[in-house]
């Protein structure tokens, strides 16, 4: 063995593990456990010629780590040193080290649960939390309580929350190894503020290049950046000297290794990294760092079942991770490309995948383990229970649960495919009309990173043209696909993908329409049909309810109906990324138990009216609509009184009469004249009971400007029974019958004492103030001059009589002489003449 900082605990390591069956290693960057402590335990005797199986968070990084194991025991990978990763396998019966990533290790659980080849299972680089690390663990602990008591269990991890795992692990001992480090000094260089960060990082490589000795490590947050911090570099005509090289997962062998090996005496190496070579990984020679501070991580969104990517600051351990690669082999120095301020604003970690990642695999292993609650496996973190009751939905609507939640045998069958649930659903749905073929091309082109970059007039957002891609269109160079840029790395991980795809599915060599890539998307995403809305501006609706749109036009825009297979999410309306088209026909033949048919009789707010129409829909998006030439009349009436509720009542062609009428029902409720229960005629309470009063009354009434011919009056003394509104009429009369014997109206007014306005002249003689309500309700008098101006308001006229009426006179004689104001009001003729008469011998002597 290499002399390594995990050397000096690797005697605690093996003596620990004699007598435990769980342990918890705790090792900086550069301590070498990845490499060393496997093959320092094969020959341990609990392990009884069984295999060390350790699971890597990378596919990069456990290839590496094989082939570095392999070369310290002077073998060839896939002897006593191995490797299981997507599309590749390195192994053989002579194999005890077997190294392997993402759902290998689900995998080997679900074949054999007792493990019985397998003496030890070694989670690596845990403080990742990938999702199948967590899965697996919790799976190895249920395997370890059940069947195995000898299997030994090892957390891993270069910085690692030692008590909350150790806890889960019932307190399991836990070991922390020194590291190798040489100093690094740490530098920030923060952009200007409207300066893009990408393109910073160029010219931070471009400064450090010019002032700094050493290779560097540049981390980017995704593959486009990569490829565009690559471009500018390549237009700063670097010297010859300096080799500028790509380190992402979806990159061919050859391009990682340049990256990862020294690089040739006399050439400085510029890598240009995503989070991958944070940890796991050696990458030789590199003395500076340059970290852009952003990474790249799938968000789920529970309400619109969909997954985005999200560019996101890093986390300060994820910067710490970061800054240590440069102090590994020399003292270093780590350029941060943020301020020293924003840096300590950082999150200290980042969350584990499974808080913030699509649950549906997750929820597909358990139920192909027998577990149909999380809360029945030990977790550090439980899944989040709204994410995964939304999986298990989606998995019962592709049929992998039966109605009780347990897994069906076409669950069994996706579980074996190994791929998300809504790809090996569309792979064996497609299968069963004759199209396994396309639909595994189809599945390895959604299941890996897209490697068409952009075409001739930019993105094109089609999934048949990458299927076509895959048949050598572009190698032909001919008409349309000449123009398109194309990642050949990430195309030949695909083609490797479909060859093992169509192995599993046991696909022939059969002719088939790429015209029908729709219909096969449409069985993995039943929920992301979208149809095209109408107008010129090309938006379309989905099946779950959400918008759609393309960033600029392209083919696919003039489409009516697509199946949208990636979109960003962050909105209600999402940017379609990769869609096929869908023909009616085909939506209507395989997916007719989706489609519904309904009638729309709804109020609509912009115009106003109840636009009775029929559709067809899929989910929530509408795949025909045309008017209801006979809507029902009841439905009409009460989609009527939803928009009167929400116009509310004033709407109605209210006239004075029929306020005064509700007023005085609401004077008589009140009082409670007459004991009768009087209805509740206030506004609040007719709209509440709207359907009840006004429902029978809204025939033929479809719109707002038809409410002008609605009979309100017989709507609303149809609240009153014939006794009632006799009684109303008697108890709280429209007008009353004054001294001078003229009938004046009363006014009501909701909430106020009734009034009869009334010429004081009419009232001489009157000593009684009138009232309603068998007298219970005197009336408040405006008592008006000859004008029919108020003079005096008063609800006790014998007192006005007695006092106030005489200062009164005095005004009202001067301002009008020719009327008669006698001294002695209550002996006085009452009249309704606005002038006294004049007898004939007066007239004569004038």
């Amino acid at each position: 063995m290499p002399r390594l900082p995990i050397n000096s605990v690797l005697p605690k390591i093996r003596q620990v593990l004699s007598s435990s069956t769980r342990l918890v290693l705790s090792a900086p960057p550069g301590a070498g456990k990845t490499t060393g402590v496997p093959p320092a335990l094969l020959d341990a005797p609990w392990l009884k010629g069984r295999k060390i199986v350790m699971l890597e968070p990378r596919r990069l990084a456990a290839r590496t780590a094989a082939d570095y194991i392999a070369r310290r025991l002077g073998e060839t990978v896939g002897r006593t040193a191995g490797y299981r990763i997507r599309l590749e396998t390195r192994v053989s019966r002579a194999t005890r080290i077997e190294i392997v990533t993402e759902g290998i290790l689900t995998r080997l659980l679900q074949n054999d649960p007792r493990l019985e080849d397998i003496g030890m299972v070694i989670f690596d680089e845990f403080h990742e939390r990938s999702l199948h690390a967590d899965l697996g663990l919790a799976l190895c602990l249920e395997v370890q309580k059940a069947f195995r008591e000898d299997l030994r269990l090892m957390i891993m991890s270069a910085t690692l929350d030692t008590h909350s795992i150790s806890r889960l692990l019932e307190g399991a001992p836990v070991i922390e190894s020194e590291g190798r480090m040489f100093p690094v000094e740490t530098r920030y260089l923060p952009p200007a503020h409207s300066e893009d960060p990408i393109r910073w990082a160029a010219a931070a490589v471009l400064k450090v290049l010019r002032e700094e000795g050493g290779s560097i490590l540049v981390f980017l947050p995704g593959g486009r950046e990569i490829r565009y911090v690559h471009r500018l570099l390549a237009k700063a005509g670097l010297d010859s000297s300096i080799r500028v090289v790509p380190l992402y997962g979806a990159l061919g062998r050859e391009i990682q290794d340049r990256a990862i090996l020294p690089a040739p005496p006399g050439i400085r190496k510029v890598v240009l990294a995503t989070s991958i070579a944070e940890t796991s990984l050696t990458i030789e020679g590199i003395r500076i760092v340059i970290d852009a501070g952003l990474m790249r991580v799938p968000k789920f969104d529970v309400r619109s079942a969909m997954t985005r990517l999200e560019t996101l600051p890093v986390s300060r351990e994820s910067a710490d991770q970061r800054r240590g690669r440069a102090g590994r082999l020399e003292p270093g120095v780590c350029y941060r490309l943020w301020s020293e301020e924003s840096h300590h604003g950082l999150l200290e970690r980042s969350s584990p995948e499974i808080l913030t990642v699509d649950l549906s695999s997750l929820a597909l292993e358990l139920a192909a383990w027998g577990v149909s609650s999380p809360d029945m496996l030990p977790w550090i973190d439980p899944p989040p229970t709204a994410a995964f009751t939304q999986a298990r939905n989606l998995l019962s609507d592709l049929g992998a649960l039966d109605g009780r939640g347990h897994i069906t045998d076409h669950g069994k069958k996706m579980v074996a495919l190994g791929l998300h649930p809504r790809l090996c659903h569309m792979m064996l749905s497609a299968r069963r009309l004759g199209m396994a073929s396309l639909a595994c091309e189809m599945a390895a082109v959604l299941g890996e990173r897209d490697f068409l970059i952009s075409g001739p007039d930019g993105r094109d957002s089609d999934l048949r043209l990458r299927v076509e891609a895959l048949h050598g269109i572009f190698e032909g160079g001919a008409g349309y696909f000449s123009g398109m840029q194309v990642d050949r790395a990430a195309l030949r991980i695909i083609k490797k993908a479909v060859d093992r795809l169509k192995s599993q599915l046991k696909c022939e060599k059969t002719p088939y329409d790429i015209n029908a890539a729709g219909l096969v998307l449409s069985f993995a995403y039943p929920d992301r049909v979208a149809v095209r809305r109408p107008g010129d501006d090309p938006r379309f609706q989905l099946s779950n309810g959400r918008g759609a749109y393309f960033a600029s036009p392209e083919p696919l825009s003039a489409e009516s109906l697509l199946v949208v297979a990636e979109l960003d999410g962050a909105q209600r309306e999402s940017m379609i990324f990769l869609a096929a088209p869908i023909s009616f026909e085909s939506l209507i033949e395989h997916h007719g138990d989706r489609i519904v048919e309904r009638e729309i009789v709804e109020w609509d707010r912009r115009s106003q009216a109840v636009p009775a129409r029929k559709q067809t829909l899929l989910g929530k998006a509408v795949l025909e609509d045309a008017p209801l030439s006979r809507p029902d009349p009841t439905r009409v009436a009460k989609a009527m009184c939803d928009g009167i509720l929400r116009m509310g009542l004033d709407v109605l062609p209210w006239t004075k009469p029929l306020r005064a009428w509700q007023a005085r029902v609401l004077l008589m409720r009140e009082v409670n004249a007459g004991k009768i229960s009087w209805p509740d005629v206030s506004d609040t309470n007719l709209l509440e009971t709207l359907e009840i009063w006004l429902l029978p009354f809204l025939t033929g009434i479809s719109r707002r400007d038809h409410l002008s011919r609605l009979d309100l009056k017989n709507a609303l003394t149809a609240l009153l029974s014939w006794h009632e509104q006799t009684a109303l009429d008697r108890l709280a009369p429209t007008h009353i019958t004054v001294p001078s014997g003229s009938r004046i109206p009363v006014t009501y007014i909701p909430g106020e004492f009734p009034v009869l306005a009334v010429r004081l002249q009419e009232m001489f003689g009157a000593i009684d103030t009138p009232s309603i309500a068998d007298g219970t309700i005197p009336l408040l008098l405006h008592l008006l001059s000859p004008a029919g101006r108020p003079v005096q308001v008063t609800r006790n006229l014998k007192s006005f009589w007695e006092s106030t009426y005489f200062e009164v006179k005095k005004d009202l004689k001067g301002r009008y002489p020719k009327h008669h104001w006698p001294d002695d009001p209550l002996e006085a003729t009452p009249t309704n003449r606005t002038k006294k008469r004049i007898s004939p011998a007066e007239t004569q002597k004038r």
